[in-house]
């Protein structure tokens, strides 16, 4: 028998809710194909930080280190609640980055999928979602200016200021590239590289690396386009993209408005992947609005459990099942309060029912 340690890190929020949804699932997957998951929760987030004085306390990195692979909740509080915790033990900063860094995962991986018949859940036009949205945003997750240098401090004026660097070197760019061209050769071959490159310099190395990378490729075709205007183009016609590349940041604002065409953020899983590990969460956050409200789809986090079926235990057939399994319950006419208006004709159900849902139409498969 197989097996495998996940750890899991509930996080903040709606983060303890959505992830019993998929422990549900993981239980089912693990009774199906004789695996044994062991599954072993650490505290991370603003909530670790108020009850161990840490984000990202000891021994959550001991339980993360030992971890085949690791499911992560989302993290955060209410600006107002954020407040109370330093700036530098903040969830972002004390816990989000340092598990990026600590295990180098460079790659993140966005799928952006709705399927013609959920169109209702977005909010651009009939004519312009088509046939449905189907891409993939692969993005740069432990350079640039996130990871750059930072000063703040009074300058000789007496004015505060603050500095922060953006800083890629050739290896870094040339590794998340190799990543992006060796999606696009599995999918329809077409990569659309993101960049800013008639301003920042940081783009006219990224692209010069992109092309040295392509050589290696000839059968992927090479897209470029400036960053403002596939964020246009991601509103006016998303059906032209099929895998995205670009840098932290660029990926980081364009994967969120890859949510909003969607409908929400919480139909967006997601995959961070290094040499060694990876860690899977939901692309959305914490939600503390309706915290503790049984309202919130655990769609992103039960997506981010298929990519992690797929990409860290190579159970691909059971991830095809998990998704198969999600969109039949949405299909179904069923969805939760957070993700659907008022009078849309819909069944409203609660996270467990919704979970509960999922685990019997993947019982079927």
């Amino acid at each position: 028998m197989a097996s495998y340690k996940i750890a899991l890190l509930d996080g903040d929020g709606i983060g303890p809710e959505i992830m019993r949804e998929a422990i549900k699932i993981l239980e089912l997957i693990a009774t199906r194909n004789d695996i044994e998951f062991e599954l072993d929760h650490g505290a991370f987030g603003a909530n670790a930080y108020f009850e161990h004085g840490h984000p990202f306390p000891d021994a959550t990195k001991q339980l993360c280190d030992e971890a085949d692979a690791i499911l992560k909740g989302p993290i955060g509080l209410s600006h107002e609640e954020s407040k109370k915790i330093p700036v530098d033990m903040q969830p972002e900063r004390g816990a989000l980055l340092p598990l990026r860094a600590r295990y180098n995962t460079f790659a993140n991986f966005r799928p952006v999928f709705l399927p013609k018949g959920l169109a209702h859940f977005s909010p651009l036009k009939p004519e312009i979602i088509g046939d449905g949205i189907d891409f993939i945003i692969i993005r740069e997750l432990v350079g640039g200016l996130y990871f750059g240098k930072k000063e703040t401090g009074i300058n000789e004026h007496g004015k505060r200021y603050v500095s922060e660097s953006l800083e890629y070197d050739e290896d870094q760019i040339a590794r998340i590239a190799k990543v992006a061209f060796d999606t696009a050769q599995k999918r329809k071959r077409v990569l659309h590289n993101i960049h800013k490159s008639n301003v920042l310099k940081s783009s006219v190395l990224w692209n010069e690396v992109i092309g040295e990378v392509s050589q290696d490729y000839p059968e992927v075709e090479v897209k470029h386009i400036l960053v403002d205007a596939a964020a246009t183009y991601l509103c006016l016609n998303p059906g032209q993209f099929d895998v995205m590349v670009m840098e932290n940041m660029f990926g980081d604002i364009l994967s969120d408005q890859a949510g909003g065409i969607l409908g929400s953020l919480g139909l967006m899983p997601s995959a961070c992947v290094g040499p060694d590990k990876a860690y899977y969460e939901p692309a959305h956050g914490s939600a503390p609005d309706i915290a503790g409200q049984n309202i919130a789809n655990p769609y992103a986090m039960i997506g981010s459990v298929a990519m992690m079926l797929e990409m860290s235990f190579n159970l691909e057939a059971e991830a095809k099942n998990v998704w198969h399994a999600m969109q039949s319950v949405f299909t179904q006419g069923y969805s939760t309060p957070d993700l659907s208006s008022p009078g849309v004709a819909v069944n409203m159900i609660s996270t467990d029912s919704f979970g509960d849902l999922v685990a019997a139409e993947l019982a079927k498969l």
